[in-house]
């Protein structure tokens, strides 16, 4: 039979019996305001929403009015992503970290969550600023020559941002994936450490065992766009790692090596000159040379000087790439496939970070667009969609549309010529659909499933032909806070509204177990960088939540209303 997600409402909140505190006799300041807390729609992501639900119950219970707001995500984004300050901004939201290959190091998540440097068009959306923590996301990007100094250093920095609850994490996915044996060799899945199995590796390497040579899978999500100079989400990052080459790869045990690269040469803690293979073309035929290789961290570097509320300063036209060059102070070429990359400081990171992050991009292509975009002050590279996008991977562009589909071919002059012919990922928001197609064999690659993880390996379980695949994710779910305004500017307030999440409950019952617990930005699948004293806890505890409120300062009315602290 079937497994559901249970019904959330009124049940939950019985698991403890919640004790009501005596209202403050001090003096009471405003009434905290109705909070609006953030998730994608139960028909997109239903684990999502069921979750947010529960929480908003509880949060309910610290005397809080609190309105879930339930939107598609594409407009989620919308709200999050772009909408960071002033009267529209958001307040909390379910959010998540997906797990990629280049985040098999701490850095990116150590570094562009959190840094203050990123808080306005960046990863660090919530807001984030904290000089000491600053300087240990900087200090572990040179620590290259001691690893356990670098290890000490980035335990550090997740004591900060646990003590500072700044994102109340809760779990990381066990990623289940569902494979049709009878059309694909098991044997030939290659499940990545922290990513699971959709993964580069299994894409380029999974064998059909007959006639059968397009993977057809599936998305919730709207696809944005194909765009090498911007990271527009889970599912369009799986499509540009096919199609787009970079010039080192992370191998499926969570090493950096060379791919479109030939050799990887340090001749110091600051220069490394990397040789590109021979014979590379770009899909269009053009060859891939070491100016390519130079052009793509030049465009990513690329930006103006404007002045932002009477400061000027530099705004980057790809700042979502931006983050992985700024280090880079000069680049050489040495000939048609040598280039020397030389680095501002020694970088740990540099080669997951940067060398395996970059999309390789045409220079004969970017060029000019980057030219044009340069001449326009309310313009960057995220709103560029090459009608059919020109890489040089293993995969490439036959036709798509952002809004339901993404077709490609395997690239016959490729030197790791995929063993299929075909990948084809539709878009489907409705996860009866997806059920329906994978059971049928309209299907035959199940990689993205925001449901309940045990209707999967109910299927599974009665269909010999599907195979179910699960592993850690490096990635995580959790709530963010929008630091910068009220409430959520308290760490107490912030620690109080995470003893309201009953982790164990969620793991249990909305994950149905697919899930582990999560208490920081670095995953247990990555075991070295989790070696790292206990991090404080913070157990579902409704009481002990109005007690951290009450010894703050916070108090409530006769109605029950949660107040600010008096002034």
């Amino acid at each position: 039979m079937t497994r559901k997600i249970l019904g959330l409402s009124g049940l939950l909140i019985l698991l403890l019996s919640i004790g009501m505190l005596p209202a403050s006799t001090q003096s009471m300041g405003e009434a905290v305001p109705t909070i609006i807390v953030r998730s994608v729609t139960q028909a997109e992501r239903p684990i999502e929403y069921e979750t947010t639900r529960l929480v908003v119950e509880n949060m309910r219970e610290l005397g809080l009015d609190v309105e879930h707001r339930a939107v598609p995500w594409a407009q989620l984004i919308d709200e999050i992503w772009y909408t960071r300050t002033g009267d529209d901004a958001w307040e909390m939201t379910y959010w998540r970290m997906v797990g990629r290959p280049e985040r098999s190091d701490p850095d990116e998540f150590t570094y562009n969550l959190f840094h203050s440097s990123v808080r306005d068009g960046g990863y660090n959306f919530i807001g984030y600023n904290n000089p000491d923590y600053d300087a240990l996301a900087e200090a572990q990007r040179v620590e290259v020559a001691d690893k356990e100094a670098r290890l000490d250093i980035i335990c550090e920095a997740q004591q900060i941002i646990r003590n500072d609850m700044v994102n109340a994490y809760f779990v990381h996915p066990l990623t289940p994936q569902v494979v049709n044996t009878q059309v694909f060799n098991p044997d030939s899945v290659v499940t990545q450490a922290g990513i699971g199995v959709h993964n580069f590796w299994t894409w380029i390497g999974i064998e059909p065992t007959g006639d059968e040579t397009t993977l057809t899978t599936s998305t919730t999500s709207f696809l944005n766009s194909f765009n090498p100079l911007e990271i527009a989400g889970d599912a369009p990052s799986r499509v540009t790692e096919m199609t787009w080459d970079r010039l080192m790869r992370i191998n499926p045990i969570g090493v950096a090596e060379p791919w479109a690269a030939e050799k990887v040469t340090w001749e110091d803690s600051l220069n490394v000159v990397v040789t590109l293979r021979a014979g590379m073309t770009w899909h269009d035929g053009e060859p891939v040379t070491s100016e390519d290789a130079a052009y793509t961290f030049e465009a990513a570097q690329a930006g103006t000087m404007q002045t932002k509320e009477g400061e000027e300063r530099f705004v980057p036209e790809a700042p979502d790439y931006y983050p992985f060059v700024r280090n880079v102070a000069n680049i050489e070429i040495i000939d048609d496939l040598n280039v020397r990359y030389t680095l501002h400081t020694p970088s740990a990171a540099f080669e997951t970070s940067s060398l395996a992050k970059l999309n390789l991009i045409p220079e004969h292509v970017w060029r000019p667009i980057m030219e044009d975009l340069l001449t326009k002050d309310d313009a960057d590279v995220d709103s560029i969609q090459e009608d059919i996008p020109i890489g040089s991977g293993p995969f490439k562009y036959v036709a798509f549309d952002v809004n339901e589909f993404v077709l490609l071919e395997a690239f016959d002059d490729h030197w790791a010529r995929p063993k299929i012919d075909v990948w084809l990922m539709n878009v489907l928001p409705n996860q009866e659909a997806t059920l329906g197609q994978i059971q049928s064999g309209e299907m035959n690659f199940l990689w993205e499933w925001p449901g309940d993880p045990g209707v999967l390996q109910d299927i599974v379980d009665s269909n010999e032909q599907l195979d179910l695949f699960s592993a850690i994710s490096i990635g995580f779910q959790y709530f963010a806070f929008n630091v910068r305004y009220a409430p959520f500017d308290d760490v107490n307030f912030r620690q109080a509204v995470a003893h309201s999440i009953p982790q164990q409950f969620i793991i249990d019952n909305i994950y149905n177990g697919f899930a582990a617990p999560a208490d920081s930005f670095v995953s247990a699948a990555l075991e070295y960088w989790r070696q790292c004293e206990d991090l404080p806890t913070y157990d579902f505890n409704i009481d002990g939540a109005r007690q951290l409120l009450a010894d703050a300062g916070y108090s409530w009315d006769d109605d029950g209303r949660l107040h600010y602290p008096e002034g």
